[in-house]
């Protein structure tokens, strides 16, 4: 019955990044803005609900290191798996201003939940006051992204055609029904491969500490996943690179800052070696953008990140 349902899960999520691409492309095309933008908040914040949700009731019921790992899991999947994936199906290429706003950002959020979780203080927690900071710098870098964006006028052009050069003339009407249903599909589809996958790993003898980082982590970034490939399949890469970095993004700034503020996050089995992979990762999206394909990710590199993640379970599991 878990296999079945892993099944289901996997077609709703298929459907629904599909339907939510759509919209948010006709979106990009009604507000004229570059589909980056709308890939970094409303996909990113929308495909980051099953993170939010998992984090939120984590907290709510004490388990403060269930929310931080299943953040600090979800960040480094995202970017070495989901990247990795979309890369090797087709070289990702990054604007000027994702390297010089984007990729800072993810960065700085990275580091400052370093600072956070094992510097500042003893408790090595995130507490009411830090997760409200977090949330201020959310809003704040939200804004700063919309109004930057808006001035890079080859992708606003590229929002309003479907990827073939045709015009996208969608109503509004159309594109809020494709974002909701397409949102609907990836949150219940995400949600059904989570509880199924979480009871095949336990039926295997995994560790719950292992489930928390790896499978309740990948569950929760399955939406992000579908909807990143339907992107890049679909023509539209900045749309994967928007949602991948604004998810990332919002899982530190939004998701640990809504939840601490509702409740410290304590650390728990969290290791400083989890919080360090979290930088590390944004560190490698920035070398990927600055020397290695130079301001793309190559086919070659979406290789090594898959391989960089295998090779961090491994010693998770040792």
């Amino acid at each position: 019955m878990d296999y079945l349902i892993l099944i289901v899960g996997l077609a709703m999520l298929t459907i629904g990044a599909d339907w939510l691409t759509k919209g948010c492309v006709g979106m990009a095309a009604r507000f004229r803005v570059p589909e980056f933008i709308v890939g970094l908040t409303v996909m990113a914040v929308g495909t980051s609900m099953p993170e939010l949700t998992v984090s939120a009731m984590s907290a709510l019921s004490g388990s403060g290191d269930m929310a931080i790992g299943n953040v600090t899991g979800s960040n480094i999947f995202n970017i070495l798996i989901i990247l990795g994936i979309c890369a090797i199906i087709k070289p990702l290429v990054f604007t000027r201003e994702n390297i010089r706003r984007d990729i800072p950002v993810c960065l700085g959020a990275s580091l400052l939940l370093a600072l956070f979780t094992l510097y500042v203080g003893s408790e090595r927690c995130i507490n009411r006051v830090e997760g409200l900071v977090l949330l201020a710098l959310y809003i704040i870098s939200t804004i700063y992204a919309i109004r930057t964006g808006r001035n890079d006028k080859a992708d606003v052009e590229a929002g309003t055609t479907d990827g073939k050069g045709e015009s996208v003339n969608m109503g509004w009407g159309k594109v809020m029904l494709f974002i909701v249903i397409g949102l609907v599909g990836l949150i219940f589809g995400g949600n059904l491969c989570l509880n199924s996958a979480t009871a095949i790993a336990r039926a295997w003898g995994v560790s719950e500490a292992i489930i928390a980082v790896t499978v309740v982590a990948a569950g929760t970034s399955l939406p992000e996943l579908a909807s990143s490939v339907a992107a890049v399949v679909s023509n539209r890469p900045s749309l994967a690179l928007g949602n991948i970095i604004g998810s990332n993004i919002a899982n530190i700034l939004l998701i640990l800052g809504v939840c601490g503020s509702i409740k410290p996050l304590t650390m728990g089995g969290i290791t400083p070696l989890d919080i360090w992979m979290v930088v590390a990762v944004a560190v490698v999206l920035l070398i990927s953008a600055l020397v290695i394909g130079v301001r793309r990710i190559t086919r070659a590199e979406g290789v090594l990140y898959l391989a960089i993640y295998v090779g961090y379970v491994v010693m998770l599991l040792r």
